[in-house]
């Protein structure tokens, strides 16, 4: 499985009490990065972009400058799977975590 870090939308949904509907547009309305596998019709949900129950507010602002850069889900999950520098064992999520979102917004941005 290539998403192996991502959570079924189901589960989610069912876990935080969510209408699936709602996860749904929250996506569509770029609140939430979600992936498929080839071939599935299920979105898979990376757990970094979660701080508790909720979405990171800093979300929104990254899948806004993946859209004005044209990069698809997929690629914009790569990049925030991507590795820190050359052979590091961080990846760029981990910036998330740490605080320094606009860091993330501009690895984006350069995609």
């Amino acid at each position: 499985m290539a998403y192996e870090d991502c959570l079924p939308g189901t589960w989610l949904a069912a876990r935080f009490a969510i209408d699936p509907f709602l996860l749904d547009a929250m996506r569509r309305d770029g609140e939430l990065v979600a992936v498929r596998e080839p071939g599935s019709t299920d979105w898979l949900y990376p757990g970094w972009q979660f701080e508790g129950r909720n979405p990171r507010p800093v979300i929104a602002r990254i899948v806004r400058a993946a859209r004005e850069k044209g990069l698809g889900e997929a690629r914009l999950y790569t990049i925030m799977t991507a590795p820190l520098g050359l052979g590091g064992d961080r990846q760029v999520f981990e910036l998330l975590l740490e605080g320094r979102e606009d860091d993330v917004v501009e690895l984006v941005r350069a995609g």
